[in-house]
Parts: C-alpha cells; sequence; structure tokens
C-alpha cells in the first residue's frame, strides 16, 4: 500500500499540473480530503503529511471522531460535505468550519437559529441538482435565487455554490454551469470535483474539491 505521504503528494501533483493548465495559482483551491467512513487512525498519517481541511459527511460520524483529533490538532478545519438534517442543525454548526449542503428553505432557518444560539458564524455552500436529479439533494436551478435570498436575509454567511455531478455522463458540463451560477448570482466559491474528476473541475473553476478515495484508497 502507499504511504500517506505519497497519495497526498500525488493528488497535490494533480492539484498543481490542472492549476497550470488553468492558469491559476494552486492557493486558489482548496484540498479537502474527504474522510467519511475512515477511522482517527487512518487520518493521523495525512495530518502528519501536512493535510489540513478535511470533510465529513454524517454530522453523528464527525462528532464520534473529530474533537479527539482536534484537540491534538488544533489547526485543521473540519467541512461537512454531505446532505444535513435540520434537526441536526445545531449540532453541524458547533462541529463543523464549512457546510457544502444547504439546500432548502428549512435548513436556512435551522442553520440561523443555530448559529445565533452558537453565536458562530459558519460559512455555507448552497448545494445545486444541476442534473434535476430525483434522488440527490440540491436545490433545484430554478428556485436557487430564492433560496439566496432567503439564506442572505438570515444572515448566513454565504460560501458559494456545490454540485454533484449525475454519475457515468461527463462531469465538465455540470461544472460550467455551476460556474456560471455563481458569477450569475456573485458568489466566489465553487465546491465542485470528486477523486475522478477534480482536474476537470479546477480547469472549470472549481475552488474547493472534495476527495476521498484517492488519498484514503477504496472504502469498504
Amino acid at each position: 500500500m502507499e504511504s500517506a505521504a505519497s497519495l497526498l503528494a500525488d493528488v497535490e501533483d494533480r492539484v498543481a499540473h490542472a492549476c497550470s493548465i488553468a492558469r491559476r495559482e494552486r492557493g486558489e483551491v482548496t484540498l479537502v480530503a474527504v474522510s467519511k467512513t475512515h477511522p482517527a487512525e487512518a487520518i493521523e498519517p495525512l495530518v502528519a503529511a501536512g493535510q489540513r481541511v478535511f470533510g465529513e459527511n454524517r454530522v453523528q460520524e464527525a462528532a464520534a471522531k473529530w474533537p479527539a483529533l482536534r484537540e491534538r490538532h488544533p489547526d485543521l478545519a473540519l467541512h461537512l460535505v454531505g446532505q444535513l438534517q435540520s434537526n441536526k442543525a445545531d449540532e453541524a454548526v458547533a462541529l463543523f468550519d464549512a457546510i457544502h449542503s444547504l439546500d432548502r428553505p428549512s435548513l436556512v432557518g435551522a442553520l440561523a437559529r443555530g448559529m445565533d444560539k452558537a453565536g458562530r458564524q459558519v460559512p455555507c455552500f448552497v448545494q445545486v441538482n444541476v442534473g434535476a436529479e430525483d434522488q440527490k439533494g440540491g436545490v433545484a436551478i430554478g428556485a436557487l435565487p430564492a433560496l439566496l435570498a432567503e439564506a442572505r436575509a438570515a444572515e448566513i454567511p454565504l460560501a458559494g455554490l456545490m454540485c454533484v455531478p449525475p454519475l457515468d455522463i461527463e462531469a465538465a458540463p455540470f461544472f460550467a454551469l455551476l460556474d456560471k451560477l455563481a458569477r450569475d448570482n456573485g458568489l466566489a466559491g465553487r465546491s465542485m470535483g470528486m477523486s475522478g474528476d477534480f482536474e476537470t473541475a479546477i480547469m472549470l473553476g472549481a475552488t474547493h474539491i472534495r476527495v476521498g478515495s484517492a488519498l484514503f484508497g477504496a472504502r469498504d
């Protein structure tokens, strides 16, 4: 098995190469190492190799393993990259430094209340259902302006937009669409691209790429 350091170095090389081709600075792209289903023992080697931003899919899983990790490494940042239930909003606000899955008005209200209670502002990406897939989370494209207006009225800090393109279809058009939607709505961030397509996402404006298997290996 390859070491965490060599896997991270390989991903970093690929990120830097994509940035170079796109004539972007490496610092414009945040690598979020998605550690879902992986125990703390698998995360520590990546921390030792220099990775500082991690992503989890579920509040409950993050609550079980990250408080101890962050006590040992207070400079780590943790992002929620999976769906968020409204009843977990308070816990998410306490645990995470960014949330990538704001996608409905009820969650706007829950997050706003959670941030008020905690006295903590957590930047949020609005997830857009760019492929109009019934089984996927994300606000419909047509409903995006209204949801953004609600979030702004609730004083939720908006980091940008996020998407998960449909499987088994070329991702580039969906990344280009998210980039256009972000520009049209005056948003700086684009959370898009995973292990199999992050170079394409970087070419099309990604500011945050969510990489799991390329850093941790395939999940069970």
